[in-house]
């Protein structure tokens, strides 16, 4: 790979106005044709052989209208006011209508008539418009959401408050990330000028990585319209595509500098750099994109569109490294020296111990102390791992100047937490099709006769027996008085936590049915997660025993059960399959049979305890208020296995950057003991260089109002810390001087069958 690499490196430089210009090129066209097309997102929970799924599949054959549910127009009216008055009554009309002839609107029912009137709260201030639309939540875009929304605005003008909630509120109400990117690029600013102690060097990996960042995001965008990309994925792209691009160049010009320090050409010095630096990179970055798509095996669309789009920002960060980056070292050429800060002395280039050194001997000669502390730490960090839950969202974790967060709040002021998501009971008859209630129906007929004779007799009933009268006579003459059906709501109504149960609507053919039944608890509450596993376990089995009808549950919170389910039964393998394949990948570069199995080990150690932090602030709720958190709020149940993907693909980052040092000083001298302090002492620096920018970056996403991305923030930000600080300047090394010149140890089978391929091209320039 380094004489790869070296000759790309060279050939990058000589033709470095051509490679730049094409780099711009081909960014600029591809986000061109991103936007051209739509970036598109999707929220899709669906999980083969799950519930869930199966209540969608069924809905989607059979109720293709109600397959998505519907989406709430929630109105209040100004205080003192409510809905039914005379003027805010014709606004409500006159919204219905405006909606009903929106384009992407199917229906729209008002909260004012017979078939809405569960939509208008007990005072009459609020109520809402439930809309349902012909597209989906995997299909709707921001414009077309807009549209929709837009056409309420004959409540608008009336003096009603406006909130939308459902996927067409969710769709616009995305937090922006702007903020958390500028304080990332600023904190990275600060830290490479320390670093570097030039200003002229400084900008070097920044641009690097917003040009990669840039041209990922574009590649997520068009990835959106092969497979369901979630609205979290970008965000998070942004968050690896800084870190790792920074990184990656920041290691590679650091390498750069130190060859000119030694007084080699330009070309040469980037051909070097790449070839060593570089081939360090691309395994580093090679095995976080193995990781990330390892996500794949765990069989969970949702996990692995997020990892397979990550992984395609860290293969842009790579390429802008090799490619790029020396392009633009190569134009720089010496006065990439120039512009130095004043009062900095940056440490030497070469490889002369320095900075590190008194503090890589300190460990060294208290390795026990030292390995037993840091092991102590990460124990005590992790501790609160086992206490960790995977729970649902609810759009009461968005901002509340979101549309959607306002929705939730006023149909919980209104209403009940719980009509914020509904769940979705889907019904299969399964070739028993669905009939009227004949009983029922002659007993309406019997009353009807009755009420006649009655009026014949100069007592006719008033107007709201007559409207009652007709209503359970359309109730009894349709399929929805179906006995088994009828059986199911009244089982299910009576169910506690269950506030409303809705009349089910069934299909001309009889086949389906489906009604919603809404929760007395919020859709994130456990409260609302133990009624999902009632109804599936015991009330619906009960109520449909001894019929050939079969039931399922559908809504936000029975799917994030299932994610959750599923994800816990595939983190383990996962997670083994992740360790096997890095264990591998370092066996064939370091020819060593413990260095991979610690290290392996001490990643893991890294990641519970990372876990144990993200479990004390979010579940827990331990400093919670810190980060712009209320209190406790449930971790998202795909976070801790895309966590783990990504840190452990980043902490191998820093191994193989610290052990290519090691091993390089070992195999001059053959001392074990000196090799770990040396190979510490000149690589420390540049590490938690590096790492600390990688923790300013996901640190500054905590700032974000997204709450999956503050957790995605917390968790990544402290795990880095972690990993660069306790991991890899104490344990490993403290590990490695205990273990002495066993960590070289190879069994002379494998050493005979393993290829030969120093990580940093050593061999490659001794033979040259």
């Amino acid at each position: 790979m380094a004489g790869v690499l070296y000759r790309l490196g060279r050939t990058c430089a000589r033709h470095r106005h051509v490679v730049v210009a094409v780099w711009i090129v081909v960014a600029v066209a591809i986000a061109l044709v991103a936007t051209g097309v739509g970036r598109k997102t999707s929220n899709n929970l669906s999980l083969p052989g799950t519930n869930s799924t199966a209540a969608r599949d069924l809905l989607d054959a059979e109720l293709p209208s109600q397959a998505n549910g519907t989406n709430p127009v929630v109105l209040e009216a100004p205080r003192g006011a409510n809905l039914t008055s005379a003027s805010n009554s014709k606004a409500v009309d006159a919204t219905v209508k405006s909606l009903e002839r929106n384009r992407y609107v199917r229906s729209a029912v008002s909260p004012l008539t017979r078939e809405g009137k569960n939509a208008l709260s007990k005072k009459g201030r609020i109520g809402y418009i439930s809309v349902l639309l012909t597209i989906g939540p995997d299909d709707i875009d921001d414009d077309e959401a807009n549209e929709v929304i837009d056409a309420a605005d004959p409540a608008r003008k009336a003096g009603l408050e406006v909130a939308v909630g459902g996927y067409l509120g969710e769709e616009v109400s995305k937090p922006d990330t702007g903020t958390s990117e500028v304080v990332g690029v600023v904190a990275a600013v600060v830290i490479l000028l320390v670093t570097f102690g030039t200003a002229a060097a400084m900008p070097l990996p920044i641009v690097t990585a917003l040009v990669a960042v840039i041209t990922g995001l574009s590649v997520i965008g068009l990835l959106g319209h092969v497979i369901d990309i979630p609205t979290v994925a970008p965000t998070l792209g942004i968050m690896i595509g800084l870190g790792v691009g920074v990184d990656y160049s920041l290691f590679i010009v650091t390498r750069h500098r130190g060859f000119l320090a030694q007084g080699l050409p330009v070309e040469e010095a980037v051909g070097r750099a790449v070839a060593t630096a570089g081939s360090a990179v691309v395994f580093a970055g090679g095995t976080v994109v193995i990781a990330l798509c390892s996500l794949f095996l765990a069989g969970i669309p949702l996990v692995s569109s997020i990892g397979f789009a990550a992984a395609s920002v860290v293969v842009v960060a790579i390429a802008g490294a090799i490619t790029l980056l020396p392009a633009i070292l190569a134009i720089l050429g010496p006065r990439i020296e120039s512009l130095k800060v004043p009062f900095l002395r940056p440490p030497p280039h070469d490889h002369r111990p320095h900075g590190w050194a008194r503090w890589a001997h300190g460990v060294a000669r208290r390795a026990w102390p030292a390995m037993l502390a840091a092991i102590a730490v990460l124990l005590v960090l992790a501790l609160p791992t086992l206490d960790l839950q995977l729970g649902a969202q609810d759009d009461g974790e968005l901002p509340e100047s979101t549309t959607a967060r306002q929705a939730y709040d006023l149909l919980t002021e209104g209403f009940g937490a719980g009509y914020t998501g509904p769940l979705l009971i889907a019904v299969d008859f399964d070739g028993s099709p669905a009939h009227p209630d004949r009983t029922m129906k002659k007993q309406v007929e019997a009353e009807q006769q009755q009420a006649q004779e009655t009026a014949a007799a100069g007592q006719p009933p008033s107007e709201a027996q007559q409207r009652e009268l007709a209503q359970q006579e359309e109730f009894y003459n349709s399929k929805a008085s179906d006995p088994r059906l009828v059986k199911l709501e009244n089982k299910i109504s009576k169910t506690k936590d269950v506030k409303l149960v809705s009349e089910a609507k069934v299909n001309k053919s009889g086949s389906a049915a489906v009604f919603t039944a809404t929760a007395a608890t919020a859709p994130a509450a456990q409260a609302t997660e133990d009624l999902v596993r009632e109804l599936r376990s015991t009330v619906i089995p009960d109520a449909l025993r001894g019929t050939d009808l079969t039931a399922y549950v559908d809504g936000e919170t029975a799917a994030y059960i299932d994610l959750a389910s599923r994800i816990g039964d595939k983190l383990p393998s996962v997670i083994a399959i992740v360790v096997a394949l890095a264990f591998v990948l370092l066996l064939i570069a370091f020819r060593s049979i413990l260095v991979p199995a610690t290290s392996a080990l001490m990643n893991l150690l890294s990641v519970a305890a990372a876990y144990g932090v993200l479990t004390a602030v979010f579940q827990k709720g331990w400093g919670a208020e810190l980060i712009g958190l209320d209190g406790p709020v449930p971790i998202a149940s795909y976070v801790p296995l895309i966590m783990f993907a990504i840190l452990f693909g980043l902490s191998m980052d820093y191994q193989v950057f610290l052990l290519t040092r090691v091993r390089e000083h070992y195999e001059r001298k053959k001392d074990n003991l000196e090799a770990v302090v040396d190979g510490l002492a000149v690589s420390a620096r540049v590490i938690t260089s590096a790492a600390l920018i990688m923790v300013c970056v996901f640190g500054s996403f905590i700032l974000d109002a997204d709450v999956i991305v503050k957790q995605f923030g917390v968790g990544l930000a402290v795990a880095i810390a972690i990993d660069a600080s306790i991991v890899r300047c104490v344990l490993v090394p403290a590990v490695m001087v205990k273990l002495g010149r066993a960590n070289w140890w190879l069994p002379g089978s494998l050493d005979r069958i393993l290829p030969r391929s120093g990580i940093e091209g050593e061999d490659y320039f001794k033979d040259r």
